[in-house]
């Protein structure tokens, strides 16, 4: 059974808050390319780096598969090594979130139109409707 709660916020501190959450999604989406080209360049670096960790450890390969592709002269080898972890280069990880261009104008959208019409209420506190669709923003 979910309980609800019944609050009111000042309708300032909400548009303050909006306010606050549109110039972050502004910042995160013009600052993902650069996030991307970074990212991508810490996992190539990492590629590299497991590539030489598997190649100093194939002496303790096990399940050694080749295939040889003569269409292009490439030779495929695939092997297993058996591994604590503990001396395994780390992956990078992704530390933002990718924004999708029509998610980004979506949610823009919802902020801007909940803040003009915030901007234009003489209600000092927000409802609980209005809260509930607004909510997922804060």
């Amino acid at each position: 059974m979910s309980r609800q709660i019944t609050v009111k916020v000042a309708t300032v501190k909400v548009i303050k808050a909006l306010e606050t959450r549109l110039a972050q999604l502004e910042k995160d989406y013009t600052s993902q390319e650069a996030n991307e080209a970074k990212y991508k360049k810490a996992y190539e670096k990492w590629q590299k780096e497991i590539g030489k960790w598997a190649i100093d450890r194939f002496s303790k390969a096990e399940n050694i598969r080749t295939t040889f592709r003569s269409w292009n002269s490439t030779l495929n080898v695939d092997f297993d090594i058996k591994t604590l972890g503990d001396d395994f280069p780390k992956e990078p990880e992704k530390d933002f979130e990718t924004i999708h261009q029509h998610i980004y104008k979506e949610i823009k959208e919802d902020i801007t139109n909940a803040l003009t019409i915030l901007k234009m209420t003489d209600e000092e506190t927000v409802n609980a409707s209005t809260m509930k669709q607004i909510a997922k923003y804060l």
